[in-house]
């Protein structure tokens, strides 16, 4: 059990990282970050920040004998970076873990064994596998790349093999996955904590909706029956549960029209569905991940408000934001992330709704995305 004063680390300079960084600091726990940009949201944060490659050997061996413990606020840190670490520190999520979530095949066959529905799915290698995964797939469908995709990027919609075929070259002719669609009714999410101990505490779920491939709006509670909410609940439990995990952990699913849930897929560290527990639960999810990684009991998840959780990305920024229409709201809580460069797609912020109703909360969502340029 580590405690404050204690030195925790993180691979990873972005939002997530700084957001970790703040919630360890204010626990009292030293932070160091490692991330290769030298303006970096969380390193701008952080005790001490290794501004060096992942694989920088040095600042490897500079963070495991400075750091108690170490995170990863994203899952695609070098897999031999992490075992480098995990010999000489404590590490979580283990290797084991992240390389799991690396792989698409991975997670969805785990998920499978954990007892979660999926969508169907054929492996490709290479080239070679597409006649033999359209046939079993067939029209229409999804090319995923096995690894790297987030946010709508590494996949493409295809109703043709022809298609399937220069979507393939598109992404490189790397190994993927080919998806079924599904009759979808809603998306949501549940993110989780679980520690050493096997403690697991579960935030309320939340109805995602998004917006060219980017989450939009994170709606808590999500609209959906209770009997819904529970089952997804248990599915993400029993994932955390069968990898022995250690951390946060967010699992995405799909509601299908005929109410039965399916498996999307997971993110082994804090998620931007969770960012609504920055203000409207007991404890927040990077509270949590602290807990989690210092081996501490898990604080309490439960929800405290109805809340609309509303993404800003560097679009608005082409216009200049109107920070003034969002703040003069009293139910309205924003959170920026000090990057220096607005890019179109960004992740710039974001802001969560309260009010004493999920309609409500929405109501001023819709309300002050628009009055901010916020299209859609």
């Amino acid at each position: 059990m580590l405690l404050p004063g204690a030195t925790l680390g993180v691979l990873g300079g972005g939002q997530l990282g700084r957001m970790f960084t703040l919630a360890a600091r204010t626990m009292g726990y030293r932070v160091v970050v490692l991330d290769p940009d030298f303006a970096s949201p969380a390193g701008q944060m952080a005790d001490e920040h290794l501004c060096a490659d992942y694989r920088d050997q040095n600042a490897l061996q500079r963070m495991a004998e400075t750091c108690d413990a170490v995170t990863t606020e994203w899952e695609n840190v070098p897999a031999e970076s992490i075992e480098f670490l995990a010999r000489r520190c404590l590490v979580a999520p283990s290797a084991e873990c992240l390389a799991v979530a690396q792989d698409r095949l991975a997670e969805k066959t785990r998920a499978r064994e954990f007892g979660c529905d999926t969508a169907p799915f054929a492996n490709i290698e290479d080239s070679g596998d597409l006649v033999h995964a359209w046939s079993m797939i067939g029209a229409p469908a999804l090319l995923k790349t096995r690894r790297m995709g987030y946010d709508g990027k590494g996949q493409v919609r295809v109703n043709s093999l022809d298609e399937l075929v220069a979507a393939h070259e598109q992404l490189g002719s790397v190994p993927c996955l080919l998806e079924g669609f599904l009759p979808l009714e809603r998306e949501v999410s549940v993110v989780l904590a679980r520690n050493a101990l096997g403690e697991i505490a579960v935030f309320p779920v939340a109805e995602n909706q998004h917006a060219h491939g980017i989450l939009d709006i994170s709606i808590v509670p999500a609209r959906v029956p209770e009997s819904i909410s529970a089952k997804t609940r248990d599915m993400a439990s029993r994932i955390a549960q069968g990898l022995n995990y250690v951390g946060v952990l967010a699992v995405e699913f799909f509601v299908l029209r005929d109410g039965r849930i399916v498996f999307n897929e997971m993110a082994p560290r804090p998620h931007n569905s969770g960012h609504y527990t920055l203000d409207a639960c007991a404890t927040d999810q990077f509270q949590q991940q602290v807990r989690a990684l210092a081996g501490l009991p898990l604080g309490d998840p439960r929800l405290l408000t109805p809340v609309v959780m509303v993404n800003l990305l560097g679009d608005i920024w082409a216009h200049g934001p109107q920070w003034l229409e969002l703040l003069k709201h009293p139910g309205v809580q924003l959170h920026l992330y000090g990057k220096a460069e607005a890019r179109p797609g960004r992740k710039m912020g974001h802001y969560n709704c309260l009010a004493p109703t999920v309609d409500e909360a929405l109501s001023l969502a819709m309300t002050t995305r628009a009055a901010i340029g916020i299209s859609g």
